[in-house]
């Protein structure tokens, strides 16, 4: 069992890690130590194990529940539905769900991060002045328990080494 002080800790680096993951635009990396990664990748590997065995003999037994069996064809229909109705009438560049056009190679429908966009963050330590562009034009002097609003494309490597937290 952990003492007060140590679980108040972990909740406040729970906490904290909750707060850029939730208010940053694009995964975060984590500097964490290479054997405690280790450990809970084979703890995450066992756990995926499990879940994988539990839903291969869940999927075993959906062809033979009757209610998943029709969830199954009600799905199908729809996507048919919608290509036959929606999709086929559109235009011959446009008729896929993911691509805006059969010329695009990528999926970009789908949106990727954007890490021009603007952020609240909070300086957990005082770094001095920092470059807040490629150009050295825009200089900021960053003070320990500030408040800012800055892209985070700029402050990532601060929020990543945990010198910065999002709010």
């Amino acid at each position: 069992m952990a003492s007060g002080k140590a679980r108040k800790r972990q909740l406040e680096l729970l906490k904290s890690a909750w707060r850029n993951e939730k208010a940053s635009p694009a995964y975060a990396e984590d500097g964490k130590d290479a054997l405690m990664v280790s450990l809970y990748q084979m703890d995450l590997d066992r756990t995926e194990f499990l879940l994988r065995s539990y839903l291969r003999t869940r999927i075993q037994k959906v062809g033979i529940a009757p209610v998943p069996c029709c969830f199954c064809c009600c799905k199908e229909n729809m996507e048919n539905h919608l290509k036959q109705n929606v999709l086929s009438r559109l235009p011959y560049g446009y008729q896929d769900f993911c691509k805006q056009s059969l010329s695009s190679e990528e999926d970009d429908m789908v949106p990727q991060p954007q890490l021009d966009t603007f952020v609240f963050c909070k300086s957990k330590v005082s770094v001095g002045p920092f470059q807040l562009d490629e150009r050295g034009d825009d200089v900021l002097d960053l003070s320990k328990d500030d408040f800012y609003v800055l892209r985070y494309k700029s402050i990532k490597p601060l929020v990543e080494t945990g010198k910065m937290d999002l709010v």
